[in-house]
């Protein structure tokens, strides 16, 4: 997701990231999904997208089921559906674009040439 970003956002960015290294990992309220469409109201504005998904599994699973009830096969799906087209390459993202990637895919956000992702072992940082 590239978007036109609102005056202030690299600040919110950069809390962001702080607050999401100090908070568990919690399916459903501060997973890699909650904390992505979090990112991209607080940095674009707009609507809440992430409410319609939003406190409602607690395991990898649960996400899984919701997922597929709300219409979606893949994070992916998810990602075009809720965040636009992705770029052609993720070498085009800029700071505050949400990504999609990893080995085991994850939504997260371009902190410039690395991928900041929430996953159960905590905040990691992988290059694009």
């Amino acid at each position: 997701m590239s978007g036109l970003k609102q005056q202030g956002w690299e600040n919110r960015l950069f809390t962001a990231i702080e607050e999401a290294g100090q908070r568990p990992f919690t399916w459903g309220s501060h997973d890699c999904a909650t904390w992505a469409f979090d990112l991209r109201r607080d940095l674009i504005g707009g609507e809440d997208i992430g409410a319609q998904w939003r406190s409602r599994y607690a395991t990898a699973l649960g996400a899984q089921r919701v997922m597929r009830r709300l219409g979606w096969k893949t994070l992916e799906d998810m990602g075009r559906a809720l965040l636009g087209d992705p770029l052609v390459t993720p070498l085009l993202a800029q700071r505050g674009d949400i990504l999609l990637g990893g080995d085991n895919p994850a939504f997260g956000v371009c902190v410039g040439a690395r991928g900041a992702f929430l996953a159960p072992v905590g905040l990691t940082l992988l290059p694009l």
